[in-house]
């Protein structure tokens, strides 16, 4: 079974550090575009970071300079430091990755996929 599964969500004070982790589970042919949204209960899930195919990165304006993503393809995982934690980071953090995986189908396609998310909690 295809999945992705996070870790590293916890309870922290602001000013510190979390790294989340997500895995992609399963057998994975071609990882592409790992992203990871945020949602506040009430609101609209944003993207705060992205890792491209190519080698790319996007950022959220509000995370920029202090969340760094990055991804070790040899390990089908997508990481995020997050530095300088803020109360306005609070959330449930999701993965989300394009992937061509063995999905039980003849021919696998190209499919988005989403983790069950991991909550973090910044206290002030």
């Amino acid at each position: 079974q295809v999945q992705l599964v996070e870790s590293g969500g916890g309870l922290v004070q602001a000013g510190g550090s979390l790294r989340l982790s997500c895995a992609a589970s399963g057998r994975i042919y071609k990882l592409y575009d790992m992203v990871w949204y945020r949602q506040v209960a009430g609101k609209e899930r944003e993207l705060v970071a992205a890792t491209l195919n190519g080698g790319t990165t996007n950022y959220a304006d509000s995370v920029k300079g202090r969340f760094t993503i990055s991804r070790d393809n040899a390990k089908n995982t997508v990481y995020l430091q997050m530095n300088s934690l803020r109360p306005g980071d609070t959330a449930v953090y999701y993965c989300n990755a394009d992937m061509t995986a063995d999905d039980g189908s003849l021919f696998p396609t190209r499919k988005n996929y989403w983790g069950q998310g991991t909550q973090v909690t910044v206290s002030s």
